[in-house]
């Protein structure tokens, strides 16, 4: 007889525990997923080395690159980004997809290898300025 009653106390009375968000908050020092700019890369692989969670490949080829992230391997303990010069990736603090797949986050691109900028050409005065000329020692008598 308890157990009737405990039971119909159960349903009338509705749900008593909270629902789980859609979205669970991340905390404060999450950096989020890592996000990949093609233009800005250069193709210099720092982000790869930077990498200690092997989330980032790099395969170069003859004239190409291609670049790889799997955010299933990543940390994101943001050491790519703060590596790469070219600001070619960033990161975002939102909470990360759902995904029911391995792999299915996963990134790929093949980008052609970008030459370096070409430095500029040193001026006459910027020479002298950097190379000044050797002075001979003043003579001061015989030894």
């Amino acid at each position: 007889m308890k157990m009737l009653s405990m039971l119909w106390k159960n349903l009338v009375g509705g749900a008593r525990t909270l629902r789980f968000p859609a979205r669970p908050k991340v905390t404060k020092g999450y950096r989020g997923l890592v996000h990949f700019d093609a233009e800005r890369c250069t193709g210099c692989a720092i982000c790869r080395f930077r990498c200690t969670a092997r989330a980032i490949t790099f395969t170069a080829g003859k004239g190409t690159f291609t670049w790889s992230y799997d955010p299933g391997h990543c940390t994101f303990c943001g050491r790519c980004v703060d590596g790469c010069k070219a600001h070619a990736l960033t990161q975002d603090q939102e909470c990360p997809p759902v995904y029911l797949t391995v792999g299915s986050l996963k990134n790929s691109y093949t980008l052609a290898r970008k030459s370096p900028a070409p430095r500029p050409a040193a001026t006459a005065s910027g020479n002298e300025a950097a190379n000044p000329a050797p002075t001979e020692p003043a003579s001061g008598g015989t030894a």
